[in-house]
């Protein structure tokens, strides 16, 4: 069993404001409350990934019986030598310049070349990022100091859709980015004539361009997912769909596309677009083989066990025993 302890996390974004003021936590809530009325009035997004992946962080840490603080700016000039959590957007860096040892994540981590210029007043022995294979773009920069971390995903969020009555066959989702013209002809369309030739039904999700609640309606009608995407540092909308027992084939290249990345990446650096991933979750393919590894995939999705790798591997309690063992390091 994991000691109860007191930990202190400052976050700053468009949900919540670091405040380091009088009753600037107050301040800070009163934002949040109506910042969420006014975009659930116009049926908005209501949080960010970076505020959401925070939130988990915090839920698994209370999970296990921490005592969590937020923006607690008076506590942490009285305990310097506590280490501390930061999360959030690029002002985070301004708004949270204390002296205490500090783990940064999840949030914006600059690129290596701006990061000592951005993060000058701070005192962050370890920044995170959500996978392994994302961290070696700072590896060369920053060493053991840059850490995977990744957001834990709550089941009870995501119920077993498994057994729901189905409407269609596949649920494409749509996330490519760079080069889409030239790409969605060799990825989108090629899939969508094979699943034609096949007799198989689909609906298409694109990126940025559906609501949260047609997203769940579609993984409820659907046997299975194709998850079309260059690269993902972790992939929530994949792993979401597998917690919610819905086997995932992912396109998976291995090749950093990201323009600006593949400026600053190690020149062997594989990518991966299903970065936490094993065979309870579904296939991987690339485009020579596309047919082939749908044609298995679909012949043995009654096998495919995702809910179950989810639950063990991505849960808030896995999440916030990594953290606390980061805060450690951070603090040695």
């Amino acid at each position: 069993m994991t000691a109860r302890r007191r930990i202190d996390l400052f976050y700053h974004g468009y949900e919540v404001k670091a405040l380091d003021r009088p009753f600037g936590q107050g301040l800070s809530s009163l934002y949040l409350a109506a910042r969420t009325g006014y975009r659930s009035l116009r049926r908005r997004q209501l949080y960010t990934g970076f505020y959401t992946a925070f939130c988990n962080l915090r839920s698994g840490l209370e999970a296990l019986g921490m005592e969590v603080h937020v923006n607690d700016f008076a506590h942490a000039r009285r305990h310097p030598d506590q280490v501390i959590g930061m999360a959030g957007f690029s002002d985070v860096y301004n708004r949270v310049q204390l002296p205490n040892p500090a783990v940064f994540g999840p949030g914006f981590v600059p690129y290596p070349e701006d990061l000592d210029r951005v993060t000058a007043g701070c005192n962050i022995r370890i920044f995170t990022q959500p996978s392994e294979w994302y961290c070696r773009i700072w590896r060369p920069k920053l060493g053991d100091r840059v850490q995977p971390m990744f957001v834990p995903i709550m089941l009870q969020d995501w119920p077993d859709l498994s057994a729901a009555p189905k409407t269609h066959d596949v649920v494409i989702y749509d996330k490519i980015r760079w080069h889409r013209e030239e790409r969605a002809p060799l990825v989108l369309e090629r899939l969508q004539r094979h699943l034609a030739a096949r007799g198989l039904s689909h609906v298409v999700l694109r990126y940025g361009a559906h609501r949260l609640a047609e997203f769940r309606a579609a993984l409820s009608g659907g046997r299975a997912m194709v998850f079309l995407c260059e690269h993902e540092t972790q992939g929530l909308a994949y792993q979401e769909a597998l917690a919610s027992g819905i086997p995932v084939l992912a396109w998976d290249e291995g090749e950093l596309v990201d323009p600006q990345e593949r400026r600053i990446a190690p020149p062997e650096l594989k990518a991966s677009t299903v970065p936490y991933f094993d065979g309870r979750c579904g296939e991987t393919f690339t485009l020579a083989e596309m047919e082939q590894r749908f044609d298995g995939f679909w012949a043995g999705l009654s096998g495919y066990k995702p809910r179950d790798y989810v639950a063990e591997a991505l849960s808030p309690e896995r999440s916030a025993r990594l953290y606390l063992d980061l805060l450690d390091r951070a603090a040695g």
